[in-house]
């Protein structure tokens, strides 16, 4: 593995370090130290999310216009700012304005670090990209454990913790990524009616299999929404729901040799891969449905850590492979919009389902949910046999 790769992974577990340690709570401390309802705490991470999805969007595009170090260090410089402002007014509604401001900050940092590890090992394939989603679960697992510590010691010290991790973050970014930067800039030539197509087929199949992303984290946002706070009404401590993430986290890590075989034989068949990771990650939902003690919480957290394992890393993979040259930062923006997407609706529906229906009702339809997620794994590449009867009538 290049050094470049070696430095992008050691920011990433620093950033997703600081990430973890807020967001994970952020249900919690609205609902029980702010006093709000699940409902108004999903419309506070839905516009923390909106806010992410323009983050994602301009960070892929400054990625192709002036490169990822420039957009990266834009996006960590915005959220050290929004994290002091949280060190200092973390009550309503100065929180609701800063965790939106917070989102729209690491929404620019996300499709910039994967586009670099596109660039800065192309023929690492998925291994570049599993090495930086290693990195974020590792991240993860730190983050929760720690944050769960911290918080029970006093929410005012998870901001502060926060704040020094992106403070290194942004040391790491300003003395490393520079010297690895790949040019990314479209270049401005005038583009054939053959790559024309090739490049609209392309973006319509990178659409097609974001919608399943947006599904998939309509279901995978209620671990920090709904769940977060249904697990506390069960009376499962900070400390017992921070642990179900570092079990996320480690088992991500340790369980690679275990998936490792049947990553192989699919290495050139994600489809599949796709496919089997949304069914487990259905299945965990249902354990979820049942679930009443922390037990069954790990389990159901197992389990969707082996379904995340197969589907998550796949989709920067093919983000990647879709991506015309010089655009890899535009389709990378576009994927984590997808699933910021995901994220901005999950909390809201999810909140207003339970303050309706009850937590059964939600899982039940988050498993039919995930389930139609499959659909865009098995079609997403039809545009591009599409795309080849085409370039071969232009032949």
């Amino acid at each position: 593995m290049p050094k470049s790769v070696w430095f992008l992974i050691i920011g990433m577990l620093v950033n997703t370090t600081g990430n973890s340690f807020l967001w994970p709570l952020n249900a919690i401390y609205m609902h029980d130290y702010l006093g709000k309802t699940l409902a108004m705490a999903g419309f506070v991470l839905m516009l923390n999310s909106a806010a992410g999805v323009l983050g994602n969007l301009l960070g892929g595009f400054l990625f192709d216009k002036i490169g990822g170090y420039k957009a990266i260090m834009l996006g960590i410089f915005l959220t050290v700012v929004s994290l002091i402002g949280l060190t200092q007014w973390h009550e309503w509604p100065h929180y609701v304005w800063l965790l939106t401001l917070l989102g729209f900050s690491g929404g620019i940092v996300f499709p910039s670090m994967f586009a670099l590890a596109g660039t800065a090992w192309p023929e690492g394939g998925r291994k570049a990209f599993n090495a930086i989603y290693l990195a974020q679960n590792v991240g993860v697992a730190v983050g929760p454990a720690l944050a769960g510590i911290v918080a029970e010691k006093g929410f005012d010290n998870v901001f502060e913790v926060n704040l020094w991790m992106y403070v290194l973050f942004f040391f790491i970014a300003l003395l490393t990524f520079k010297r690895f930067e790949t040019d990314s800039v479209v270049p401005k030539n005038v583009v054939s009616e053959r790559k024309r197509i090739t490049n609209k087929a392309s973006l319509y199949a990178l659409l097609i299999i974001s919608s399943s992303s947006v599904l998939c984290w309509i279901a995978y946002s209620q671990w920090s929404a709904t769940i977060s706070s249904y697990t506390q009404d069960l009376g499962l401590s900070l400390k017992q729901y921070s642990l179900l993430w570092t079990i996320n986290g480690l088992l991500i890590v340790a369980a690679q040799p275990l998936i490792a075989p049947l990553v192989k034989r699919w290495e050139n068949n994600l489809k599949r891969q796709l496919v089997f990771g949304v069914v487990i990650i259905a299945i965990s939902f249902g354990i979820v449905a049942f679930a009443s003690d922390f037990k069954m919480f790990a389990a159901a957290m197992v389990v969707l850590t082996f379904g995340e394992m197969f589907y998550t890393p796949a989709l920067p993979t093919i983000a990647n492979q879709l991506a015309p040259k010089g655009r890899q930062g535009f389709y990378q923006g576009i994927l984590n919009s997808a699933t910021t997407v995901g994220r901005m609706i999950g909390p809201l529906f999810g909140g207003i389902m339970v303050d309706q229906f009850g937590m059964m009702a939600l899982m039940s339809i988050l498993v039919i949910i995930v389930v139609i997620a499959v659909i865009p794994c098995l079609v997403y590449d039809r545009p591009l046999v599409k795309r080849s009867k085409s370039t071969t009538v232009l032949e």
